[in-house]
């Protein structure tokens, strides 16, 4: 976002300059987003303008005035404000920024009391409130306004009767001392509490309080002295300050603590502090009461002696007007417990519940007797809570007291604090963690804290100590975990299951860890080894028991021991951690040896009438089935194969017989069973030449199939077959051809190759018709003279002699189609043969590209969509190729043409090349034209086409996009001329029969094909009076231009200039007109004829006649009311008084008559201040606003024209009398019984005075006075001053005032109030 840099050398920048982006950047705030924040912030101030107006409204008298200064301060800084913020839309300039701060600060002193209307005997808002001994209070800058010339703030009778005084009887002033019964105690020796004082009708100037010591005796020095303090309304103030910021920083640690972990204590805490906040908080007091607060650093008794005010009165003090102070409580395990007693413990063997081990605790316990403590006890997710009360010390059952003595300590409280210790004796009965937390500890006067937390220091009320999370290490907080014993096994492993070893590999034994808790992890685990006998039953030498000691991972259940060796391995014992297990079943584990796999194999040769052809072998297998035996083959010299398979069971059989010859070697080579994997095997191994039976069979059949091949001859007696071979070459075959009625059998012999293509000739029956005979194997023979009959699948051979054709259907003239150039054509075909057939087909115009199309039915169609001659080429079906048929392999498709349109022949217009468009002759506006246009194509005709029309900007500019439609093919084109300019026609789409526009309407004509033609509409000149207001002349005056400023008398042209302009004017009193034409260069004229004067009084009237320009074309027909203008001819104007009288009040209204035509302007004086005004109807009055002179100079009428000046008409004005009460202001005062209240009356005017003045009662709704008590007039003052004592309650108001000239209110006012 880029920002304008200011001009250099003080020049102000130029009128392109961009306005100053908003002050906050778009990066941040975009600027839609800026606009709706300040609004919703402007909407929120409103929101809580209108509470503040409800809450002030509908509270008593007694309601504080400070929301008049608080909202207009807040206006000004949103007003201020938005304007810094320079946001689009939303910039104002200075002046409108001080008119809005004005308008709010208008309504902010309406609303809430800062401007004051009094409406008959009241007034509509108060301005200000008070409970101060005679305090008189004014609205602030409101009381001097009118002093500074904005009397119409006030109202027009605020300025002559102001004030008000209003005489209440002060009530009593008392002090309570700790109102809400609150517990204090002090968490810490540097530490201090605040005590509430609430006041009522009272401020204090200072308090007298004494400090009693805890168990104090006058007998017992040792007990402490009394301390007597004093307080000032300074120090007062500075702990209610120091309270202050002391709570803004709880409220901020608060917020940041917000998303700690919760804890079940902050429910109690928070509810706790809720209502000490509701009942503490100054929004709950009454009016008249105030909170103060007294800080104490020291425990003991505080008793309230003394609250005297600024008039040196003293308050009553409530009972009871003491508090005790006490140090708070607390409680903790004691450090001897904490050592002795271990964190972890074992359980008891079989431990599952009922009584275990037994715990001695010790709690130290400090606070004044006597205590109650809370603690719970957790176990698992079971909880329990328990209280001990009545906890004394042991001085307390045992010392002997005096008589003073025992009756201090039988006051609640006022008992010295005392250090307890007590046994806590606990069960260890259950598995798991046992944790005991000492909750609370409430001392003698109910201070409650949480045991062992340390208060803050800081605090300024820490009557309850808030709690923290409980932490394990705490001395408030003691657990013990009691583990279960570990128990350990071997798992997968016992006497009757075995562990396998593999020869030179390790067997895994695992061994788990059985209930046992990951709290005492790792586990020891101890394991024997006893190794296996010999046979003969004497010790192993090969291998060597031991004893070893392993370690699970971590927090691991499970270890895994590798044994090496067979043998019995044992679990000797376990220990965890803290505590040791036993030992479970299974907890020995016996490993046994296995074998590698062997075999047992035995050769035999299979032998057959060509000699060897394979080889079986009987397999005996010894070790763990299933058995995987691996052998090799080899053939002559080329690379072995390996090959494997599968025995379920300890015997099996192989047999293997390749199906070519060769020289064989075959050998067992690996075995595996469930244990082990490829044993090399050293078997015997058997070597033979393997010489396969004969075998044949036709190319592509399956071998062994019962599927036959199908294939198909269309020419020719004979048919080939590939035939495949196998076996000793050379081979001997016997082919049978079985036809429809008989077979044939057809020897072959001295066949080399393994593949063979035999021909084979057709039946000679089939061979002319055509039909189907099948090809059979009957045997083969091989080198060996070793023959074979053969059954495997034959060949079915179909015969055709009639080959596939194709062509096009109907007859020469008929192969002709014409479709919609969008269409597809259809083609129909005759094909001959059996489907599916492949036609390959060209379209003569595109020779080169051939085209192609699979075709299911001997009568499918062909489908184009390119218009021109197509030509078939070729075909083939399933099983042959075909021929096309001559003289029928061609089919024409044309197109039906898209209509067209061309300006008819007849028509003159000028072609323009450049644009191809037809320019066509002018014509004047409003005239009929039309072309004619010749249309091709299929009628009826619909044709769409576009006007447009110069705007005036070297552009055109769309006006319409009409169609019309026609059923000839000649058609006449109406053309547009109500408007003038240059119009132009483009024909955008033509539609038909063929292709009506409704299915064709993305089918728009080219551009450079469209038809294009033009015309230049002249326009009609036109003349007339912008306006018909009427002139004003004198007698005798020229009709001349007077005005040039205004538009009265102007005409305005319109067309081609120049023009020629023909006026009359008509004397409608003499019945004269004149006339007269004028040439015009210029589009308006005001009218001037200096050669035409007024000779007689009245009416006459202006007239347009003709008006006519450069293009001759006839004018507009002239609109009757603009077409002439009146003009009034008048003599000189009078003014006449109504009444003789000279002297006159502000506020009066001085009558007079007028004589001429109207309207008239009269001038008039004063003070020696001129002024005008313009009178429309008479009688006319002028209103007497100021005192002073006022005098009429002159009179005119017909606009100010024909003036006469009046010389005798001045009048005495005076101005109206006023009265207030207090100097103007609105006075509370408050007065104790057997007082007097002054009332003082100011008067303003010429004496002598007669003033009216009430009382009414005290009401407790704002801005409204309650019940008149007494009305009294008072006449004849010739002094400005009055005053009146009285000792009653109530508000004294002014009414009325007279002096020797003026009433106020008048006495018009007065009879409309009584009524």
């Amino acid at each position: 976002m880029s920002t304008s840099t200011p001009a250099t050398g003080g020049a102000a920048p130029g009128p392109s300059a961009p306005p100053p982006p908003p002050r906050i950047p778009e990066t941040f705030f975009d600027v839609p987003d800026q606009r709706r924040y300040i609004l919703s912030l402007g909407a929120l101030l409103q929101a809580v303008k209108a509470w503040d107006f409800l809450c002030y409204w509908t509270s008593s008298a007694d309601a504080p005035s400070h929301f008049a200064r608080k909202w207009m301060f807040a206006d000004f800084l949103f007003c201020t404000g938005l304007s810094w913020l320079r946001i689009p839309r939303l910039r104002y300039t200075k002046s409108v920024v001080a008119l809005q701060i004005l308008s709010l600060w208008l309504l902010d002193g309406l609303a809430f009391g800062g401007i004051s209307v009094n409406v008959g005997v009241g007034s509509w808002a108060q301005s200000g409130r008070s409970s101060g001994n005679f305090v008189g209070k004014s609205s602030v800058v409101w009381d001097y306004l009118p002093d500074f010339g904005l009397p119409l703030l006030y109202g027009a009778k605020e300025t002559h009767l102001l004030g008000q005084h209003t005489v209440r009887m002060s009530p009593i002033s008392t002090a309570h001392l700790n109102p809400y019964g609150e517990t204090f105690c002090l968490p810490a020796p540097s530490s201090h509490v605040l005590i509430p004082l609430l006041l009522n009708n009272t401020t204090p100037n200072g308090i007298r309080y004494s400090l009693t010591p805890l168990a104090y005796s006058e007998s017992s020095k040792s007990s402490g002295k009394i301390e007597y303090l004093e307080l000032s309304a300074k120090d007062l103030r500075a702990i209610e300050q120091s309270r202050i910021e002391h709570l803004q920083l709880v409220r901020a640690a608060a917020t940041k603590k917000e998303h700690d972990e919760y804890d079940e204590y902050d429910d109690d805490d928070d509810d706790d502090d809720e209502d000490r906040t509701e009942l503490t908080s100054p929004g709950n007091l009454q009016k008249t009461q105030d909170l103060t607060y007294l800080r104490v650093t020291k425990p003991g008794t505080l008793r309230l002696d003394r609250v005297v005010d600024h008039a040196n009165v003293d308050a009553r003090l409530i009972y009871p007007a003491e508090v005790t102070v006490v140090p708070c409580p607390r409680a903790a395990f004691t450090p001897e417990s904490m050592v002795h007693v271990k964190d972890v413990r074992c359980a008891t063997p079989r431990l599952a519940s009922g009584a275990g081990e037994e715990l001695q605790l010790e709690i130290d316990i400090y606070g004044v007797p006597p205590l109650s403590l809370r603690w719970t006890k957790e176990v698992g997710a079971r909880r329990e809570s328990f209280m001990v009360e009545g906890i004394e010390g042991a001085e307390h059952e045992h010392q002997t007291h005096s008589e003073e003595e025992r009756r201090v300590s039988s006051v609640l409280g006022q008992r010295a604090p005392t250090r307890v210790k007590v046994p806590l004796t606990v069960v260890l009965d259950a598995l798991g963690t046992h944790t005991y937390v000492l909750e609370s500890v409430t001392d003698a006067l109910g201070n409650i804290a949480h045991a062992g937390e340390q208060a803050d220091t800081n605090t300024a009320a820490a009557r309850k100590i808030p709690p923290k999370y409980h932490d394990p290490t705490h001395a408030t907080t003691r657990s013990v975990t009691v583990l279960r014993r570990p128990g350990v096994s071997f798992k997968h492993c016992g006497p009757s299951h075995p562990a396998s070893l593999l020869i030179g590999a390790e067997a895994p034994l695992t061994i788990s860890t059985l209930e046992a808790d990951t709290l005492d992890a790792p586990w020891d685990v101890s394991v024997r080894y006893d190794p296996p006998a010999e046979d003969n039953g004497k010790p192993s030498k090969r291998y060597k028991g031991w004893t070893k000691t392993l370690k699970t991972q971590a927090e691991r259940k499970e270890l895994t021991l590798r044994a090496s060796a067979p043998g019995e391995y044992t679990i000797v014992g376990v220990h965890g951690q803290y505590c040791e297990g036993d030992v479970l079943s299974p907890e020995t584990c016996k490993v046994v040896e296995r074998p590698l796999p062997t075999a047992e194999i035995e050769w035999k040769k299979i032998h057959e009438c060509s000699g060897d052809t394979g080889v079986s072998a009987a397999l005996v297998l010894h070790g763990t089935p299933p058995f995987q035996v691996y052998y090799r083959i080899q053939r002559n010299n080329e690379t072995p194969r390996e090959m494997s398979k599968l025995f379920t069971s300890s015997r099996g059989e192989l047999t293997e017989q390749p199906e070519r010859s060769g020289h064989y070697t075959f050998k067992f080579i690996q075995l595996s069973d469930a244990n082990y994997k490829k044993i090399d095997l050293k078997g015997p191994a058997i070597e033979l030449d393997v010489h396969p039976p004969p075998a044949a069979d036709f190319v592509n059949n399956a071998h062994g199939g019962r599927g036959k091949k199908s294939i198909s001859s269309c020419s020719g007696n004979m048919v080939d077959v590939d035939l495949e071979l196998r076996g000793t070459a050379p081979w001997n075959v016997e082919v049978q051809i079985v036809g429809p009625k008989g077979s044939e059998v057809i020897p072959f012999s001295g066949i080399t190759t393994p593949k063979k293509t035999l021909s084979l000739p057709i039946p000679k029956a089939i061979d002319v018709e055509g039909g189907a005979f099948g090809i059979e194997l009957v045997s083969v023979e091989d080198a060996y003279a070793c023959k074979r009959t053969l059954s495997v699948p034959g060949i079915s051979v179909n015969v055709r002699r009639v080959l596939p054709t194709v062509k096009f259907y109907g007859k020469a003239e008929q192969r002709h189609v014409t479709v919609l150039d969008h269409e597809q054509a259809v083609l129909p075909l005759r094909l001959t043969g059996e489907g599916p057939w492949r036609v390959k087909y060209r379209r003569r115009e595109a020779s080169e590209r051939i085209l192609s199309a699979t075709l299911r039915s001997p009568n499918d169609e062909l489908q184009v969509n390119a218009k021109g001659t197509y030509e078939l080429l070729q075909v083939t079906d399933s099983q042959c190729p075909g021929s096309v048929v001559e003289g029928e392999a061609t089919y024409r498709v044309d197109h039906i043409p898209r209509p067209s349109a061309k300006l008819s022949s007849d028509v003159q217009a000028a072609y323009e090349r450049f644009n191809g468009s037809h320019i066509l002759q002018p014509i004047c506006e409003s005239l009929s034209d039309h072309v004619d246009l010749d249309l091709t194509g299929r009628p009826p005709f619909q044709i769409m086409y576009n006007i447009a029309k110069d705007d005036g900007f070297g552009a055109t500019k769309l006006l319409d996009q009409p169609t019309f439609s026609s059923i000839q093919p000649r058609t006449r084109f109406q053309l547009r001329t109500s408007e003038s300019g240059r119009v132009y026609y483009e024909v955008k789409q033509i539609g038909d029969a063929a292709y009506p526009l409704a299915k064709n309407k993305d089918a728009t004509i080219p551009r450079s094909e469209r038809l294009l033609f033009e015309q230049r509409v002249l326009m009609r000149p036109s003349a007339r009076f912008k306006n018909h207001n009427r002139l004003s002349y004198c007698l005798n005056d020229v009709l001349i231009a007077q005005d040039y400023t205004s538009t009265d008398g102007v005409v305005a042209l319109e067309g081609t200039p120049p023009f020629q302009l023909q006026v009359s004017v008509r004397n409608l009193a003499a019945s004269e007109v004149y006339t007269e034409t004028i040439e015009l260069h210029d589009a308006a004229w005001r009218v001037h004829l200096p050669n035409y004067a007024f000779r007689s009084i009245g009416p006459h009237q202006v007239t347009i006649d003709s008006v006519q320009d450069a293009s001759r074309c006839e004018q507009v027909a002239p609109d009757p009311l603009y077409r002439s203008i009146w003009v009034d001819v008048a003599e000189t104007a009078a003014i006449i008084p109504f009444s003789r009288r000279e002297d006159y009040c502000v506020g009066d209204v001085i009558p007079f008559q007028l004589e001429g035509t109207p309207p008239w302007t009269i001038g008039y004086r004063t003070n020696g201040k001129s002024h005008t005004q313009e009178a429309k109807i008479s009688p006319w009055s002028v209103p007497a606003t100021h005192a002073g002179e006022l005098a009429i100079t002159s009179v005119a009428h017909q606009q100010k024209r024909c003036k006469t000046a009046v010389p005798d008409l001045r009048y005495a004005v005076h101005a109206l009398p006023a009265a207030q009460v207090g100097h103007g202001r609105r006075i509370v005062q408050d007065i104790h019984e057997g007082d007097q209240a002054e009332i003082v009356f100011t008067l303003v005017g010429e004496p002598p005075f007669t003033f009216t003045y009430q009382r009414a009662e005290l009401s407790p709704r704002k801005g409204v006075l309650g019940k008149v008590l007494e009305t009294h007039t008072v006449s004849g003052v010739t002094t400005r001053e009055y005053s009146i004592f009285s000792a009653l309650e109530g508000t004294w108001t002014i009414t009325s005032i007279s002096d020797r000239y003026c009433r106020y209110p008048p006495a018009q006012d007065t009879q409309e109030k009584s009524r």
